[in-house]
């Protein structure tokens, strides 16, 4: 509960102070977001991060599915080892 109420104080917070700062800062703020997310170097390292993920992805998808299979005629309740 204790959570819950600190949340809604911050977001009361937040609104106020936004609501304060106006229509023409929201637009400037939105603004410098377009700007650097648009930017070259930032697409290229999202588009990198992407494909790392991707990959980091279908590696533990191999990983599970090589377990499962190893597992797959174990008797019983079967532990996995760590590594």
């Amino acid at each position: 509960m204790k959570i819950r109420t600190t949340f809604l104080a911050g977001a009361a917070v937040g609104y106020v102070l936004g609501a304060k700062a106006g229509r023409e800062r929201y637009e400037q703020i939105r603004a410098g977001w377009a700007k650097f997310s648009g930017s070259p170097a930032v697409r290229e390292k999202a588009e990198t991060l992407k494909e790392r993920g991707a990959g980091l992805a279908g590696a533990a998808k191999e990983k599970a599915d090589a377990l499962r299979r190893r597992n797959e005629d174990a008797p019983g309740p079967v532990a996995v080892p760590p590594n």
